[in-house]
């Protein structure tokens, strides 16, 4: 039986930190850090999303941190195909966006020695993370309009895996079709195949665009699923109006055989919640973990 390490998908979020969560009068990012990894083993970046790591925040976390916790860090927005503003990148960089900005890129939008460099300083900036033993997995989570009947989808994907072999990546779809049908076996086997974990996904299944509540185990190593919450808002509302639900029991209940699960075929399961409005990810994830505690046996349901 592999770990079961529960977690949130920041400890900066503007909203935790208004909360009340961290304890009054904490409001270094040293001693956040800190208090979080004394409450839970894992944490998501996401910032990373949003512009480059530097590498002295990836040397300051590992200094704050202790031995076996660990770190999975969201992928930069243009390495999984979404619409990037040339204000997040480094400033030499900015002119190779310049004008494309508001336009929904594909698979195959932008340029390769982009690509390559962006990939070079986004890796590069996580070394010191990755040296630790620190490093979790990197995300990538690609958007609603990655498509699997798109062969270009397919071609971009194989590329990543080229791109990025030898890290451990684990892979989230926005769109339901990789995991349905036909497809979700072949989805399966090339992850697989290229050693990357795939990401299983709690969100609110009335939707076309809802990701079916699947827990394919795809690397040995680690298996991971984010917890959305369970919003109808998902995809048109605003990001509060998203992400805003608190998990009742029976719906956090639910997960912990999937969760176990996946723990008998992986060495260790992430699992984060990215409800992220005030502290309800936080407490999500300290009740999934007294679940996760609890005995079990005959006559105990869970």
């Amino acid at each position: 039986m592999g770990k079961i390490l529960v977690g949130t998908c920041s400890w900066t979020d503007r909203a935790l930190l208004s909360s009340g969560w961290y304890p009054q009068g904490l409001r270094d990012a040293a001693g956040r850090l800190r208090h979080y990894a004394t409450r839970f083993p894992v944490v998501e970046v996401d910032a990373t999303y949003y512009h480059l790591p530097s590498t002295r925040n990836s040397a300051l976390w590992t200094e704050r941190t202790p031995d076996g916790f660990r770190f999975d860090v969201k992928a930069f927005s243009l390495l999984t195909g979404h619409p990037t503003s040339p204000n997040a990148l480094p400033a030499d960089l900015r002119p190779a966006l310049k004008g494309r900005q508001d336009r929904r890129p594909g698979p195959a939008d932008t340029d390769p020695a982009l690509l390559d460099e962006i990939w070079q300083r986004f890796s590069g900036a996580l070394e010191p993370l990755r040296r630790a033993g620190r490093l979790g997995a990197l995300l990538f989570q690609f958007p609603p309009w990655f498509a699997p009947g798109d062969a270009r989808a397919k071609a971009f994907l194989a590329h990543c895996a080229r791109r990025t072999a030898g890290w451990p990546v684990a892979v989230e779809f926005r769109h339901p079709g990789w995991w349905q049908g036909d497809e979700r076996a072949e989805t399966a086997a090339a992850l697989e195949d290229w050693g990357m974990s795939a990401v299983a996904v709690d969100m609110t299944q009335t939707l076309p665009t809802s990701i079916p509540p699947v827990t394919p185990v795809t690397s040995p190593r680690l298996a991971v699923t984010r917890f959305h919450g369970r919003n109808e808002a998902w995809g048109t509302g605003t990001k509060e109006e998203r992400f805003r639900h608190t998990y009742a029991a029976d719906e956090l209940s639910e997960w912990i055989p999937r969760l176990r699960g996946m723990a008998e075929r992986a060495d260790e399961v992430h699992a984060l919640f990215n409800n992220c409005c005030a502290d309800a990810a936080a407490r999500a994830a300290e009740s999934m973990r007294q679940l996760l505690d609890a005995p079990t046996g005959p006559g105990r349901d869970v």
